[in-house]
């Protein structure tokens, strides 16, 4: 009887070993997690709620809102120093009437979304000084880009919009999908060679998105990143903010009040 049993056991063990293998080969088959490192930190103040982030003619531009129960926070637009983590303020919107929201910049105009209003703002590149306003019909503004002929534009939901900068009216839609189920609450975007990569509020995923069909086709876990930085600063809230910069081929990303900026490598 111990013989037997023995055996069965070892049966059931071996057989338990390969559903997990099929199991783990099933995840497996999904969509691919990209590998990264971290090369550097730069020092960011932690009173910026990060809403907008990008690199643009060598300079590292980011627009922040203000809720109003971090009385610390400001809707601002400035250009960050690496060195000193202090961020040179171009712009500020009044956070009684408006919460800043994403940026882009495209053929030397800067825009802005606002998080409620559906409206949004657009600036001169170089001067800062303010050109015009517009207006979505999207509930709500939260992360901006642009593949340098349309705007592209999130608003919290799975939905990503593309906007003509010449009339500001949409042009297109598409919903984004991983393994065929849409993914809400897309947040700050970035264009990186050919694909959008989006923020997912909430989380500690950065997605890789084909913008022809709106895939999923690769996402980074940053949990590690977000953990170490939430070791040295308790008061780090969610990750969000992707900048790419062309020049130097390097990305960089962060979160509302964190204290530092990481620069990340990865297979682009």
């Amino acid at each position: 009887m111990r013989r037997t049993f023995s055996c069965c056991l070892f049966i059931v063990v071996i057989l338990g070993c390969r559903n997990n293998q099929q199991r783990e080969a099933s995840q497996n088959e999904g969509v691919p997690f990209i590998n990264h490192y971290v090369t550097n930190n730069f020092p960011h103040d932690t009173t910026l709620f990060t809403e907008g982030f990008l690199f643009h003619a060598g300079r590292l531009t980011e627009s922040t809102g203000a809720p109003l129960e971090l009385q610390n926070t400001r809707s601002l637009i400035g250009v960050q120093n690496l060195e000193t983590g202090k961020l040179e303020i171009k712009i500020e919107l009044d956070k009684a009437k408006y919460f800043g929201e994403g940026i882009a910049i495209l053929n030397g105009k800067l825009y802005q979304l606002t998080y409620k209003n559906q409206l949004g703002f657009i600036y001169d590149a170089t001067t800062f000084k303010k050109i015009s306003e517009f207006k979505y019909a999207n509930l709500e503004g939260w992360g901006m880009t642009t593949d340098d002929k349309s705007l592209i534009m999130s608003d919290g939901t799975d939905n990503l919009t593309y906007i003509s900068p010449n009339t500001m009216s949409p042009l297109k839609t598409i919903s984004v999908t991983e393994d065929g189920q849409p993914v809400m609450h897309l947040n700050e975007l970035e264009f990186i060679k050919g694909y959008i990569y989006a923020n997912v509020y909430g989380t500690n995923f950065i997605l890789k998105i084909d913008p022809t069909n709106g895939d999923v086709v690769g996402k980074l876990d940053l949990r590690k990143v977000f953990t170490s930085e939430k070791n040295m600063n308790p008061g780090a809230l969610e990750m969000n903010g992707i900048a790419y910069d062309p020049i130097a081929d390097k990305v960089y990303i962060t979160g509302k009040l964190w204290a530092h900026i990481y620069e990340i490598d990865f297979n682009k």
